[in-house]
């Protein structure tokens, strides 16, 4: 309130002499903004991005309306709009409310911490690569699972390969893409475009859900909570609630990460302790790149 009244009587009194009530204003502009994100969960943050980002486009609309530019109020218009389109998009796909993004602390607070670090969930099972190789190349379906480590690495590409290497093998391979796989909505979905993956073989989460229990291997390239179980079971984690890929009900998983680190939402994953599951650990180019040359020698 303070700022909209400095703003109010600078606009209705405004003199060279009070610039320094301009600057009052951009300090207390920036103080405020610190603190808005300031209590927001790390994996929170993509919206809060995507919500800034439409402020913007109102800002620049604003101005164009000002100064009476067309190009910018139009601009402006566009940034905004699509701005919030995907903000909302974004809560949709993890089942929570604009209001909650912005309150609830999703993965900052103790709740948090509480849900991922109070119980000892015992050791995980590694796999080799040649193991992993031979399970994938005598599998009937194999479904790759990407998410913001294949991004990181760029092994779009590779991921592609290893596809097609077992396409030709007579293995059956799709993609399960979680909305917001990734950090954005269609951010996966671009990155394996680019890689030219048949869109056919792109899987949306409902989709995906209904073959998972068909699927004798699930690969998962970096995504994390997206596949965490607790969103289902544990009432008392951050992200309960959330829409999740199945893959806990293939026959295998296979996860594939740099290291134990927790994800976006800063808790543990669940399904890393599973009994169907194992880990492949590296980077996700290399791992890739490193099992179709596996394959090959099968």
């Amino acid at each position: 309130m303070t700022i909209v009244g400095l703003s109010v009587y600078l606009t209705v009194n405004f003199s060279p002499d009070q610039s320094y009530i301009f600057y009052t204003i951009l300090a207390l502009s920036l103080i405020y903004g610190l603190f808005f994100v300031f209590p927001i969960g790390g994996a929170d943050m993509p919206v809060v991005i995507s919500l800034l980002n439409s402020f913007t486009g109102v800002a620049a609309a604003c101005g164009g309306f000002l100064y009476d530019n067309k190009v910018m109020l139009t601009g402006g218009i566009l940034v905004g709009a699509a701005g919030t389109l995907l903000t909302v998009l974004m809560c949709r796909a993890m089942n929570r409310s604009l209001t909650n993004v912005l309150i609830g602390s999703f993965g900052g607070g103790k709740k948090g911490v509480a849900a991922s670090g109070s119980k000892d969930q015992g050791a995980v099972k590694e796999i080799t690569l040649s193991d992993a190789a031979v399970v994938m190349s005598y599998a009937n379906k194999v479904m790759i699972v990407p998410g913001y480590g294949l991004a990181v690495a760029q092994a779009q590409h590779a991921c592609h390969e290893l596809e097609k290497l077992l396409d030709s093998k007579g293995v059956e391979v799709k993609y399960a893409i979680h909305p917001v796989a990734g950090r954005m909505p269609g951010h996966m979905n671009v990155l394996l475009a680019e890689a030219d993956v048949p869109y056919e073989k792109l899987l949306e989460m409902e989709q995906a859900n209904e073959e998972f229990p068909t699927t004798d291997v699930v690969l998962i390239l970096g995504a994390n909570d997206v596949v965490n179980p607790a969103a289902k079971s544990d009432t008392a984690s951050p992200i309960y609630g959330m829409p999740i890929l199945d893959v806990e009900q293939a026959k295998t998983v296979i996860v594939n990460k740099r290291s134990m680190k927790p994800g976006y939402a800063g808790i543990e994953n669940d399904l890393f302790f599973r009994p169907k599951t194992s880990m492949l650990f590296g980077d996700a180019k290399k791992v890739l790149q490193d099992l179709a040359t596996e394959i090959k020698s099968i």
